[in-house]
């Protein structure tokens, strides 16, 4: 089976599901988006991953991942999403030390927050696109991901999705030097969620 190569298009916090988030994976040939519905620590590392400018006073778990492979010498060469099973992606870490290449099972949303910090391509099958990925509508890509994670919470294999109206968030009033301030402590208290919050809106508006 071919493999398709996959980019991290966005990331945001579901509309359908309390304390859940969606990560949303682009196919890097076509305009198929792949919708994975993830927990809000590794939402966090994977924005904290994306993110240079946040720097975590202590190293998160993905981070000591990498520290520990550093040291002994593991790299991630890439990472495959090899199988949808109820709703349910299962992935798998290709790993190589001293020449040798081992397969580590992983959860998804693990595998890609550590896809990101050993610059890691990150791929799927092609089947697996056929059955759960969709074609999104509209420009803001924050709203496409709410409209694909409902639709990936439901278990749906349809191909389309309408767009929602923007959500104002708690932080939309400030200026964004106020926000890079906030940020900034946000880090430093390691409350890494306040943090994504504020570099959405930060985001939003460069």
């Amino acid at each position: 089976m071919s493999l398709a190569r996959l980019s991290i298009k966005g990331i945001s916090y579901s509309q359908t599901q309390s304390g859940a988030y969606a990560l949303l994976l682009s196919d890097m040939e076509s305009d198929r988006q792949l919708p994975i519905v993830i927990g809000a620590f590794e939402a966090q590392s994977i924005a904290i991953a994306l993110e240079k400018e946040i720097k975590p006073p202590r190293p998160l778990t993905h981070d000591l991942f990498k520290t520990f492979s550093d040291r002994f010498k593991i790299i991630i060469k890439q990472v495959i999403i090899h199988k949808l099973v109820d709703g349910i992606f299962y992935s798998s870490l290709i790993c190589e030390r001293d020449g040798i290449e081992e397969t580590i099972d992983a959860r998804t949303s693990d595998a890609i927050a550590l896809a990101l910090r050993f610059d890691a391509p990150i791929f799927t099958y092609k089947n697996i696109l056929d059955k759960a990925g969709i074609y999104l509508k509209g420009e803001n890509p924050s709203n496409d991901i709410y409209s694909a994670e409902h639709m990936t919470s439901q278990q749906t294999d349809a191909q389309t999705s309408e767009t929602h109206e923007p959500v104002r968030s708690e932080f939309s009033g400030l200026s964004t030097k106020k926000l890079n301030q906030l940020l900034e402590k946000a880090v430093q208290d390691e409350d890494y969620e306040k943090a994504a919050k504020i570099r959405d809106e930060i985001s939003k508006r460069s």
